[in-house]
């Protein structure tokens, strides 16, 4: 009976040391989420791609706007200098790790931007025991009673985009 509780108390004790395991990375990486969107509010160059990946991926709202790291540098570097930037800040996120490795997480966030609300997703990778953005998806979050509107609104430039790409 004696060996019965101290495997269930063993047992007990790992999977509370998990979850304050996990419960601290997700802790780590929404710090690091903040921290990034702060540094662009701030027009904090330096900061905001520290936070990212060397190979890091941002995809932006507009369909043209799939950028490595050094694309996305080049994009953002004048809006830095000007210091008009973009201030996005997180009202709700979700943060996923991946059970194997621990190193890599994935996450979404709802965001109060300039462009009203905007949904954040994307990769999160340790690097040197640094959790780093490795691939960030940027989206408008449409009313699903709103599609038809934004869909004539984009439509046009949509098909040339579409024509081109469809070339390839």
């Amino acid at each position: 009976m004696i060996k019965n509780w101290t495997i269930l108390l063993l047992t007990l004790f790992c999977l509370s040391t998990i979850n304050a395991q996990e419960s601290e990375e997700k802790k780590a990486i929404s710090e690091v989420l903040n921290s990034w969107h702060k540094a662009a509010a701030d027009a904090n160059f330096k900061v905001y791609f520290e936070k990212m990946t060397p190979n890091g991926i941002f995809i932006g709202t507009d369909a043209t706007e799939n950028w490595t790291i050094d694309e996305f540098k080049a994009f953002a570097k004048p809006y830095f200098d000007r210091g008009s930037t973009w201030n996005f800040t997180a009202i709700d996120r979700n943060i996923f790790l991946d059970a194997s490795s621990k190193n890599i997480a994935w996450f979404d966030e709802l965001l109060n931007t300039q462009m009203e609300l905007c949904r954040g997703s994307g990769v999160m990778k340790k690097v040197n025991g640094e959790w780093k953005i490795a691939h960030y998806v940027l989206s408008m979050a449409i009313p699903n009673e709103n599609i038809t509107e934004i869909v004539a609104i984009k439509k046009e430039r949509d098909s040339i985009i579409k024509s081109g790409l469809l070339k390839h």
